[in-house]
């Protein structure tokens, strides 16, 4: 209540201001950003004239007026929390105020979406805000990076492009706003839009380079991710990897896709939907040794099983056109969510390559994992996150446990009075369909709108097709179609428009009634007609997805309807809803094309929903709990980095010391464990030593003249000649230092000398997070030991952690060989 009446109070400060604000000319709201931008303590008052301008500014460059409630929503972003506005309710117009807001700070501000298209569109809509009160804005995508610079284009052109931005802004990107710039220039802006994959990836990338020059990134302050549901849920169980090629033969995944074709589930395969799961029976696994004449199990062939396993889950749960399509002969995965694909992105685990395999394409090479993080540890970098999407509260509780976000619901400008219609519930698919078809045809012949939501891309064509067949025109919608995207879902709401999409279905663009820009007297016959008609092919696993697609229709107080078409051969009633269902069924004796509108199966599905999103929330929390292991030690590795690219000569010159040091220490110290004097071993010390420096020959006898002068006291003797090693090898780093400033120059050697050893540090990095990835896949058998998994992964690596840190202080310090003597590499040739 408190938190409300406070919200309240900031929302009146902003609308005390709005006189004030609209009497100053477009200079004088320039001039106010910039003062309080210099300011460097801001305040309250400082927060409500800065949303009151930037309210003002939408007003005159977009001819749009932030309503209050976009206020309050702006408002709650800014104190870095979700907030929940429903379709149709202007959230990137609502981002604006809390950008400009954090922008002033200094530190840069992002907006996350979740493709390139929106990035580039409101960067080119919103732009014109920023630029106005004096801020840059940029945009990261996979096609360029780019700023917002108006006087870009060429001049004459200026006002019919600004005309016509003004009427298509909210689903046309006018490209020519837009002027190529460098990444570190994109970053370097006051607010940057790009999505959630650009930011993650920039993030690794800059984690492999060898000059901090070549970093982009700034420091992680202020975020904004729109579709927060789906960046920080959907996609949480897809880690973002940058990969690099094996020299290692593919040709077994062909070998094993031919043969698991042939198994059969039941006799030689236990399959289990549920979880995912697939085990060869004994029977199954005689047919792949008499297939391969090899038993890989007898004789623990890792590698052949590891890609085994990934090939009989290729076969069995991964499908074409509805888990990934296939485009320019080349696997691209498609979000089971969105239907959106993600571009730049591979399965792990071999299961990318057995797909491959499976559908007769070539082959890239095995990958190796360089750099890896999940986007939940990615995003809680940030210093202050906040994000915004039509569907939070039923994970509400996720984003509380594991990103300590609030979600708060932000109320509707209008009234919402879209009818939603009770599911249809049909025994078979085919039946559904037939009835659907039908559904549709009747509302078109009236020319109400529709919008037909399917699961996949698979049922998506399906429905085209069928409608196709019946003389119906209509707009398809899916991964394959992406670059369309803004202008078909844009214009769905035209009189006798049928359009059909893919889960996606177009999240960030408003369907207007009457088309976009709208048509005045289509808009009112489409109103009388009862609005947008949204029509679903089946449910969801989460209801989050289902409320998306419904909330298509019934935007800023519009009519609209929504209706769900069931089947219990759908995945969600097949598989988690089960035998109730049916058993419910048959009670009602109907016959099979007689639809079933029952409150009591439909909260049976809703059930199952909520089932599957518990077991979808512990997948997520699993993935999050090993990496977050992996994270701490990730973040160790990278700030060392960080150090190392940053370091001055001397610093670099400090630190090398240092390592030597730990490592002479740690062979003198391991070496001389025994209390007993005479069991120390001087000679294994002394050539430990020499892999590291020249020795003197004579530096055995003079350990042992240390020790006897030393008598029974082990620490002094211990200290001294660890102490009289270091003195050594300082002078011979000294005198080589002299020699080699003869050839090159100190800078010349610095930067040598850090390549190198970043280079090292990456190498078993790379191959540590490859070997914890093995260990990860066979915690579990722990459990049968009963061991909790994860905490024997957590004990396990943080000794392989510190092994790791050994293993690379051991590798400079014997290879690097400042010395110079008997040094292993020519530090000429790396320079």
């Amino acid at each position: 209540m408190r938190k409300e009446k406070k919200l309240n109070n900031l929302v009146n400060k902003v609308n005390a201001k709005e006189k004030e604000v609209s009497s100053l000319s477009m200079d004088q709201m320039k001039e106010k950003i910039k003062v309080i931008r210099e300011k460097p303590e801001k305040t309250e008052e400082d927060l409500a004239l800065t949303f009151a301008l930037t309210r003002e500014m939408a007003r005159r460059t977009l001819g749009q007026r932030p309503f209050d409630v976009q206020v309050r929503g702006g408002l709650v972003l800014a104190q870095g929390k979700i907030a929940e506005m429903k379709t149709g309710e202007g959230k990137t117009l609502t981002a604006t105020m809390p950008l400009v807001w954090e922008a002033l700070k200094g530190k840069g501000a992002h907006l996350i979406t979740v493709n390139d298209y929106l990035a580039r569109r409101d960067t080119v809509w919103m732009g014109q805000i920023y630029h106005a009160l004096g801020l840059t804005v940029s945009c990261l995508t996979q096609e360029g990076t780019f700023i917002y610079d108006p006087e870009y284009l060429a001049k004459k052109e200026e006002e019919r492009l600004d005309k016509e931005r003004d009427e298509t802004g909210s689903f046309k990107v006018i490209k020519d706003f837009l002027r190529p710039i460098t990444k570190q220039e994109a970053y370097s802006a006051d607010i940057t839009y790009g999505t959630n994959n650009e930011f993650g990836f920039d993030y690794l990338r800059d984690n492999l380079v060898y000059s901090f020059k070549n970093k982009v990134q700034r420091p992680l302050y202020y975020a904004i991710i729109d579709e927060v549901d789906n960046i920080l849920i959907d996609e949480a169980r897809t880690p973002l990897i940058i990969s690099a090629p094996r020299e290692e033969p593919t040709e077994l995944y062909y070998q094993l896709a031919r043969v698991v074709k042939k198994l059969k589930p039941g006799e030689d395969l236990i399959i289990d939907e549920k979880r995912k799961s697939v085990i060869l029976t004994s029977q199954g696994q005689e047919k792949i040794i008499m297939a391969f004449r090899q038993d890989p199990w007898a004789n623990n062939n890792v590698a052949f099983l590891y890609r085994l396993e990934a090939a009989l889950r290729a076969e069995t749960f991964f499908k074409l056109d509805r888990d990934y399509v296939i485009k320019n002969n080349e696997v691209l995965i498609v979000d089971e969510f969105t239907g959106r694909i993600l571009s730049g992105r591979r399965w792990s685990s071999g299961i990318h390559e057995a797909i491959e395999a499976k559908e007769g394409l070539s082959i890239r090479q095995e990958m190796k994992t360089l750099a890896t993080i999940t986007f939940q540890n990615y995003f809680r970098m940030y210093e202050k996150l906040a994000g915004m999407t039509g569907t939070a509260m039923t994970e509400a509780e996720e984003f509380h446990k594991i990103y300590n976000l609030e979600v708060v619901a932000i109320p509707t400008n209008r009234k919402m009075i879209r009818k939603d219609w009770p599911d249809k519930i049909y025994q078979t698919e085919k039946i559904k369909f037939d009835a659907l078809i039908e559904e549709v045809i009747s509302r078109h012949k009236q020319g109400q709108p529709i919008l037909i939501g399917t699961r996949s891309i698979e049922k998506n064509e399906l429905v085209a097709s069928s409608l196709q067949n019946r003389g119906l025109n209509c707009q398809v919608l899916n991964a394959k179609y992406h670059e369309r995207e803004g202008q078909i879902i844009a214009q769905a709401g035209k009189l006798g428009a049928i359009t059909v999409a893919t889960n996606m279905a177009g999240r960030g663009v408003d369907i207007i009634l009457g088309g976009n820009p709208p048509d005045p007297l289509e808009q009112k016959k489409v109103i009388e007609l009862g609005g947008l008609c949204v029509l679903g092919t089946e449910r969801h696993e989460a209801r989050r997805i289902d409320n998306q697609l419904r909330g298509r229709a019934g935007r800023q107080g519009d009519p609209g309807e929504s209706r769900f078409f069931i089947s219990l051969e759908d995945d969600i009633a097949r598989i988690f809803g089960g035998d109730k269902i049916k058993v419910l069924v048959k009670r009602f004796n109907l016959p099979p094309d007689y639809p079933i509108e029952n409150k009591m199966i439909s909260r049976l599905i809703e059930r199952a929903q909520e089932k599957v999103e518990g077991m979808n929330f512990d997948a997520r929390k699993y993935i999050l709990d090993y990496d977050d292991v992996m994270n701490i030690q990730r973040k160790a590795i990278y700030q060392k980095r960080d150090n190392i690219l940053k370091f001055k000569k001397d610093e670099l010159d400090n630190f090398v010391l240092e390592m030597y040091e730990e490592e002479i220490r740690e062979i003198i110290v391991f070496n001389t464990k025994d209390k007993d004097m005479e069991k120390w071993d001087i000679s294994k010390i002394t050539e430990e030593l020499s892999q590291i420096f020249p020795v003197p020959i004579n530096l055995e006898e003079k350990f042992k003249d240390i020790i006897s002068r030393r008598g029974f006291n082990l620490e002094q003797a211990r200290e001294e000649i660890i102490q009289y090693s270091l003195d050594l090898w300082k002078d011979n780093f000294s005198s080589w230092q002299k020699n080699i400033y003869q050839k090159i120059s100190p800078e010349q050697l610095t930067e040598i000398e850090r390549k190198f050893i970043l280079e090292i540090i990456d190498y078993y990095f790379q191959n540590y997070l490859e070997e914890m990835e093995y260990f990860k896949r066979g915690i579990g058998l722990r459990a049968y030991g009963q061991h909790e998994p994860l905490d024997e992964f957590r004990r396990e690596a943080l000794i392989k952690f510190k092994n790791l840190t050994a293993d690379i202080r051991r590798q400079i310090t014997h290879t690097l060989q400042l010395g110079g003597q008997s040094s292993k590499i020519d530090l000429r040739k790396s320079a």
